[in-house]
């Protein structure tokens, strides 16, 4: 690729942003009625990036009420419940490009507390649908997916899109819904959250993600 002059760059990229976030803007709620073909997949809510650590984040943090939230009408509703968790050894190579997190036997690759009890898979990799162990609890039974958790560029966004495209490349019918109100990203001076989020889930509309406003009863 070859960039644009900065200014010209800028005022196209502004007007395509802005009728991006006119999208999000109208995304409507996703009604959950039967939930026996559904699993509700959490991405990542451990202590390393919730609670504690150099990975933690304050915004990750303020999703734990909205996760619980769509927990609730998963139970009542009868759908499978998976967590997916980051936990690396000492030296796992994922540390050349982030900072050292969730290392095996700390408290930061502890699931939090307000999801203890949920069905746990370790990860030990960004994609957390690279773990066999997932690949058991996918199944045959389930054709709905609600995935939440965090970072919404990162092991969300890698496993929504990967998890669609591998029901694609199955030809299985498959519906992947990720709810804005129940991800989110970290702030960084480098990598702007708002921005971040934005361009995410615009990536994973266009990748075949049914992208929701929330998760309601039907």
């Amino acid at each position: 690729m070859q960039l644009k002059e900065k200014d010209k760059f800028m005022a196209e990229s502004l007007l395509a942003l802005e009728k991006i976030y006119n999208d999000i803007e109208k995304l409507k709620s996703f009604n959950l009625d039967d939930g026996s073909r559904v699993g509700l997949i959490i991405i990542d809510m451990v202590n390393g990036f919730v609670k504690e650590g150099l990975m933690a984040s304050p915004r990750i943090k303020s999703i734990i009420e909205p996760i619980l939230e769509i927990k609730a009408i998963c139970d009542e509703k009868g759908a499978s419940v998976v967590a997916l968790c980051d936990c690396h050894l000492e030296d796992s190579v994922e540390f050349l490009s982030y900072p050292k997190h969730c290392v095996k036997g700390t408290n930061e690759s502890e699931i939090i507390d307000e999801l203890k009890g949920v069905y746990a898979i370790n990860k030990n990799s960004t994609n957390g649908f690279l773990e066999d162990e997932f690949i058991k609890w996918l199944g045959h039974d389930k054709d709905t997916f609600i995935v939440v958790g965090d970072c919404t560029d990162i092991c969300v966004k890698q496993f929504a899109i990967t998890l669609k495209t591998w029901f694609n490349m199955n030809n299985r019918m498959s519906k992947v819904v990720v709810p804005i109100n129940a991800v989110e990203t970290y702030d960084s001076d480098c990598h702007n959250a708002e921005l971040i989020n934005v361009m995410s889930i615009y990536d994973m509309m266009q990748s075949g993600i049914d992208v929701v406003k929330n998760i309601v009863r039907g």
